[in-house]
C-alpha cells in the first residue's frame, strides 16, 4: 500500500511534530509513502488534489496546524482547509485523512502531535475499507 501525504511549513515546529508521529506510524504499518510539503493550510487541498490524479495511491494525509491569532483569518483558514480536504475525498474517491489541527495555542497544539500518527492510521483503515468494498461487488 502507498500513502500520499501532505504536509504544510508554516507553524513549522508544531508541524514538524505532526510529520515525525505519522512517520512513526508508517514504519510501524510497514507501508509506503511519499511526502509533499506546502507553505501552509490552505496549499494542502491542491497538493492532495495533485497527489490524488496521479494515480499512485491508496489514500491521502493531510498534516498542518492552524492557530488561533487576534484575526478573523483562524476561522477563514480552518474552514476552507477543511472543506477543500474533503473535497478532494469526495471528488476523487480516494480515503484521504484530515490531519490538520485547529487550535488556540501551540501548547495545545503540541499536545495533539500525535494525530499524524492518528491521521495514518485512520487512511490505512479506510483504504482497506476501500479494497475490501471493491472486492465484495465484484
Amino acid at each position: 500500500m502507498r500513502l500520499g501525504i501532505a504536509h504544510a511549513r508554516f507553524n513549522a515546529e508544531v508541524c514538524d511534530a505532526l510529520l515525525e508521529s505519522a512517520r512513526a506510524e508508517i514504519a510501524r504499518a510497514g507501508v509506503q509513502a511519499d511526502y509533499v510539503a506546502v507553505p501552509g493550510a490552505l496549499e494542502l487541498p491542491l497538493a492532495l488534489q495533485w497527489m490524488a490524479q496521479s494515480g499512485r495511491y491508496e489514500a491521502l494525509v493531510a498534516l498542518g496546524a492552524v492557530i488561533r491569532g487576534e484575526t478573523y483569518h483562524f476561522e477563514v483558514v480552518a474552514r476552507e482547509s477543511a472543506r477543500g480536504v474533503l473535497d478532494v475525498a469526495l471528488d476523487s474517491g480516494l480515503p484521504v485523512a484530515n490531519g490538520i489541527l485547529t487550535t488556540d495555542d501551540e501548547a495545545q497544539a503540541f499536545a495533539r502531535r500525535e494525530k499524524g500518527a492518528e491521521a495514518v492510521r485512520v487512511a490505512l483503515a479506510m483504504a482497506r475499507l476501500r479494497r475490501e468494498l471493491t472486492e465484495q461487488w465484484r
